[in-house]
């Protein structure tokens, strides 16, 4: 079984570092940062870090620990929540020992000795969660807290389509076995400043929505500004535009002053938006992808590729429809 032959690896090497893609979301974070703990707890003699670079919106799951080279030596990397090579968050995957992958997105590359993919499961925190109930590695309700945000982050509460019955047995157990109190997991979710509910109402007036039912927002820097938010800010939000009836799929385009980088973020209700934004430097899953885009020009390529597949999709629904 795959748990096992993780849990050997696990209990193998004396160092261990875990890492996950690059601008994290709740479950990259929740699904390393827990997993750290839980090695940790089952074995406290081990070195075990979770590293990347660090996200002050998600800081309520917990603190990353800083890289080192010496982090290297003779050591076990896990990549969590992330399919491909250049996705990887600050190290350089070629210089570890061993390599495990546990991953929930469509298959993109192989790069690890051990590599878990499953692409039904809700989440990497899901996967997590999983391999604890299956091996000797254990939980408590810190840990408990880290993979139910990852959980219900990358399901929105539940709501999508890949929350299995598996996913919600999962977290029954969980909430059985550690007494979690899932509404302060809650609190920190979804908890929000004045300002970025004014900065949502901001999106909302200003959204472009093309007869396609494609919808967008590129917001500069003197938008960013303006509403004291980070480019981190918009993309955290995509998911407050679920169920719009108009819209079929939508995007949010920020720029990361820091980093240089247009950051989009893209949800679908029914056109398929990961190969498409494989083309622009990102990827992810059917229906929730993002991107990094050097230009605005960058992004008007990709808002013409996403209109054409809301296109290609309303015409098929359309024939359907009149059958």
């Amino acid at each position: 079984m795959i748990y096992s032959k993780i849990f050997r690896l696990i209990k193998k090497y004396d160092k261990i570092v875990l890492v996950r893609h690059v601008g994290p979301d709740p479950d990259a974070l929740a699904s390393t940062l827990g997993l750290r703990d839980s090695i940790r707890l089952t074995f406290p003699k081990k070195e075990v870090y979770a590293v990347g670079a660090f996200a002050s919106n998600f800081k309520y799951l917990g603190h990353v620990d800083k890289f080192d080279e010496s982090m290297y030596d003779n050591a076990l990397m896990i990549v969590l929540d992330n399919p491909d090579i250049k996705r990887i968050d600050g190290v350089d995957y070629t210089k570890f020992e061993k390599r495990i992958k546990i991953d929930h997105h469509p298959f993109v590359e192989e790069f690890c000795d051990i590599e878990w993919i499953d692409d039904t499961a809700s989440s990497a925190s899901q996967m997590v969660l999983e391999l604890i109930f299956n091996t000797r590695l254990k939980l408590n309700t810190k840990i408990a807290e880290k993979l139910f945000a990852g959980i219900v982050s990358d399901t929105d509460r539940f709501l999508y389509s890949y929350t299995t019955p598996k996913t919600l047995k999962l977290v029954s157990r969980l909430i059985e076995e550690t007494n979690l109190d899932f509404r302060s997991v809650y609190n920190n979710l979804y908890l929000r400043p004045i300002k970025e509910i004014r900065f949502q109402g901001y999106i909302a007036n200003n959204l472009t929505i093309t007869p396609n039912g494609f919808a967008y927002i590129k917001l500069n820097d003197e938008i960013l500004k303006e509403y004291n938010v980070d480019s981190s800010t918009a993309g955290n939000m995509v998911n407050n535009f679920n169920y719009i009836n108009e819209i079929y799929a939508w995007a949010m385009f920020s720029l990361d002053k820091a980093n240089n980088v247009i950051k989009a973020s893209i949800r679908s209700r029914g056109p398929v938006i990961n190969e498409i934004a494989s083309h622009f430097n990102g990827g992810g899953h059917a229906l929730a992808s993002g991107a990094r885009l050097k230009d605005f020009n960058e992004v008007d390529k990709l808002v013409l590729e996403l209109d054409e597949a809301c296109r290609v999709y309303t015409s098929f629904i359309k024939e359907t429809t009149e059958e």
